[in-house]
């Protein structure tokens, strides 16, 4: 895959170039569950807060995109993102020379419309990176919702380019450029407000989503990249009802009173190159000691920052894979396995042991242990 840029940072280090043959097109890997995949569209406004980039844009806005357990041979294919959308995202990075078609044509899994799956089943929040689109976490949520999950991913107004609002059109990423050391917390923590009244609306006596009654309600959990990590983190520490979170190669920041999540399961999954127990970002060192509960420090070899999105398989069939990395279909593969098995096992109780310790079917996966500096034998 090729090399992409680390968190906060504006652009790749290296731009992709348009596909050898744009009649194949670009397409998600296929989900691994059971189920068919529905797609809904939920639009949120928190009137109790302003927005924090705009304030005089008015309450915050967010968009949640339902991803549920469907009846297979229902509804209609739905879209990657829109053309405008796409154009937009590709300017903000830096990827102009990327067709905006090519990446708003690509092909999901999922159906809009498509009758639900009957039954109750866990609720999964996904938070996008900062400056990139929830559409970008796609492959993940479609594969939580295949394997009996309904998953929300929340877009964030005025954090991302590329997003459509109802009645404003796409709102231009107007934090870019706005986070930074010293501003990186209270973006997370505003995150984690975000998310706290998502999970308001959608766990409430009158959830404005039309499929409500599928959510376990006491079965939440919430996972992130990049920024979304350090938020999943965040929001755990603020509000008891997420019960399982993971951070995919986003830093932590400083959860004070409630550091350990009250003994709540953590996944950390990152690059090796960064993430790395004294590497780069030390705040994943930090983080490990305060964790007080069922935790798991996982490292990906080969694998950039953009790894644990879709940006991955989309690199690698628009050419772009690093000879000297992990192929993004590879590593589209390996984040879909884990956060699945890290769910199953964590909000669905199935025995899952890819979360347990290295496995000799996936080598460029280690898990750390920074306490006792030993490794557990490969299975």
């Amino acid at each position: 895959m090729s090399t992409l840029s680390a968190c906060g940072s504006d652009a790749p280090a290296s731009a992709a170039a348009a596909p050898k043959d744009q009649q194949e097109g670009l397409a998600l890997p296929t989900p691994t569950g059971e189920y068919a995949v529905g797609r809904d569209s939920v639009h949120l406004e928190d009137k109790s807060r302003r927005d924090p980039w705009v304030p005089k844009a008015g309450n915050r806005e967010l968009m949640a995109s339902m991803y549920y357990p469907a009846q297979k041979g229902t509804g209609k294919p739905a879209p990657y993102m829109s053309t405008a959308g796409a154009q937009a995202f590709l300017k903000e990075m830096g990827l102009e020379e990327i067709p905006a078609k090519a990446i708003s044509g690509a092909r999901t899994h999922t159906y809009a419309d498509a009758k639900p799956a009957s039954g109750k089943f866990p609720l999964v929040v996904l938070s996008p990176g900062f400056k990139t689109p929830g559409a970008t976490l796609t492959g993940l949520a479609e594969e939580l919702a295949s394997r009996g999950y309904v998953v929300a991913v929340v877009d964030h107004a005025y954090e991302a380019a590329g997003v459509d609002f109802p009645g404003k059109g796409i709102l231009p990423c107007a934090a870019c450029g706005k986070v930074g050391p010293t501003t990186f917390q209270p973006a997370a923590e505003g995150r984690a407000k975000d998310v706290s009244f998502t999970l308001d609306q959608l766990l409430g006596s009158a959830s404005p989503w039309k499929h409500a009654d599928m959510v376990d309600k006491r079965k939440v959990g919430m996972a992130g990249h990049s920024l979304g990590g350090a938020s999943t983190a965040a929001t755990m520490a603020k509000d008891p009802r997420v019960r399982a979170g993971a951070n995919l190669d986003g830093p932590f920041i400083n959860s004070g009173k409630n550091p350990g999540l009250s003994g709540r399961p953590f996944l950390m999954m990152g690059t090796k190159a960064d993430h790395s127990p004294g590497g780069e970002d030390t705040t994943w060192d930090a983080a490990w000691k305060g964790l007080d509960g069922w935790k798991r420090w996982a490292t990906v070899a080969g694998a950039d920052h953009f790894a644990f999105t879709d940006l991955a398989p989309f690199a690698g069939q628009l050419g772009e894979d690093d000879p000297k990395g992990l192929p993004g279909k590879r590593a589209a593969d390996i984040a879909r396995a884990y956060v699945g098995a890290f769910f199953d096992k964590q909000l669905r109780g199935k025995n899952s042991p890819l979360p347990d310790g290295p496995s000799k079917s996936n080598p460029e996966v280690a898990f750390q242990h920074p306490d006792t500096r030993k490794a557990a034998p490969r299975r």
